[in-house]
C-alpha cells in the first residue's frame, strides 16, 4: 500500500474497531501519512497490543488510544467527551466499529445487538462529534458499510427484530442503516465543508464472524478466496485521505469509485423517518 509521507500531517483521526482488521489497517497506513491517529477498541489488552503494533509499524509516536463499548451508548458518549476534552479538531471520523450475531441479543441498553453496534453507535458517535468535525473543515466522514445493504429492508414496526431474528438479516437491516444514515447526514452537511460517504470493504478475510456458528464456518471455508485485509481497507483509507475526493459527498463507494447503492437506501422519506427514529433510541431527540 502506497501512501505519501506527511500528506495527513496536521489532521486528527478518529478510528473506531482499530484493535484488528480493517480499523487496525486503516489507522497504520493513516499514522504513516503522518497524520495524529486515536484508535477506538473495547479491549484494553487487544487495543494495547494494537497500539503497540501500529506504532511500530507506522513509526510514528503520534497513534493513541481510547477505549469504549460502542453497542452501549453510555460508553460512546463517555467517548465523545474524553475525546473532546483531549483534543480541539477532528479532521477524519471512520466509523469502522461492527460485528454478526448468530443469535439474538440486546445491547446494555435493551435494543437488538447488531442495529445497536452496527447503526446507533455510527449515528451517537458521529451526532456527538458534530460540532468538532464542523469546526474543523474541510473535515471528512467515513462509514463502513456493506454490500449485504444490498440484500437489506428496515421494518419499522420491529427494527429489534423480536418476531423473528436471522443473524444475516439483521446485519444487512444495519448496513443499509449505514448508508441510509450516510446520505441524510451528507444532505444535512450541505455547504459546511464537511464530507460524509458509506464504502462496501469487499469480502474480507478478516477474523470477522469468527466464533458465530454455521456463519463462522461459512467465513472459515471463503478465507483463501476472499481479499486480504490490506486490500479491504484501501477504500476507507482512500476515503479518510485521497485528494481525489475531497469535496466528494453523500456517495457509496466499492473499490475506491462511487457506485449505485440499493435502491430503497435513496428513499429520502425512510432515511427521514430512520433519522428520527435513531434520534429518540439515542436520546438525542
Amino acid at each position: 500500500m502506497t501512501e505519501i509521507k506527511n500528506e495527513m500531517s496536521g489532521k486528527v483521526c478518529l478510528v473506531t474497531g482499530a484493535n484488528s482488521g480493517l480499523g487496525k489497517i486503516t489507522a497504520r497506513e493513516l499514522a504513516k501519512m503522518g497524520a495524529t491517529v486515536i484508535m477506538v477498541a473495547r479491549s484494553q489488552a487487544r487495543g494495547q497490543a494494537a497500539l503497540a503494533e501500529v506504532q511500530q509499524a507506522s513509526g510514528s509516536s503520534q497513534v493513541h488510544l481510547m477505549l469504549a463499548d460502542l453497542s452501549s451508548q453510555a460508553s460512546t458518549r463517555q467517548l465523545a467527551e474524553q475525546f473532546k476534552a483531549q483534543y480541539n479538531r477532528l479532521d477524519v471520523l471512520v466509523n469502522n466499529a461492527g460485528a454478526i450475531f448468530k443469535d439474538r441479543q440486546l445491547s446494555a441498553d435493551g435494543y437488538e445487538m447488531t442495529f445497536a453496534l452496527n447503526h446507533l453507535n455510527y449515528f451517537l458517535l458521529t451526532n456527538l462529534l458534530l460540532d468538532l468535525i464542523k469546526a474543523s473543515a474541510p473535515a471528512r466522514i467515513v462509514n463502513v458499510s456493506s454490500g449485504a445493504h444490498m440484500g437489506g429492508g428496515l421494518n419499522f414496526d420491529d427494527l429489534m427484530l423480536e418476531n423473528k431474528y436471522r443473524g444475516f438479516a439483521a446485519y444487512s437491516q444495519s448496513k443499509l442503516a449505514n448508508v441510509l444514515f450516510t446520505y441524510e447526514l451528507a444532505r444535512r452537511l450541505e455547504g459546511s465543508g464537511v464530507t460524509a460517504n458509506a464504502l462496501h470493504p469487499g469480502g474480507v478475510g478478516t477474523q470477522f464472524g469468527a466464533g458465530e456458528g454455521m456463519m463462522g464456518w461459512v467465513f472459515k471455508l471463503l478465507r483463501p478466496f476472499l481479499l486480504t485485509p490490506e486490500q479491504g481497507a484501501e477504500t476507507q483509507i482512500y476515503l479518510a485521505s485521497s485528494p481525489e475526493v475531497a469535496g466528494v459527498t453523500g456517495q457509496y463507494f466499492d473499490k475506491k469509485k462511487a457506485v449505485q447503492s440499493s435502491k430503497l437506501s435513496y428513499d429520502t422519506a425512510v432515511a427521514q423517518k430512520l433519522w428520527h427514529i435513531s434520534e429518540k433510541l439515542t436520546g438525542l431527540a
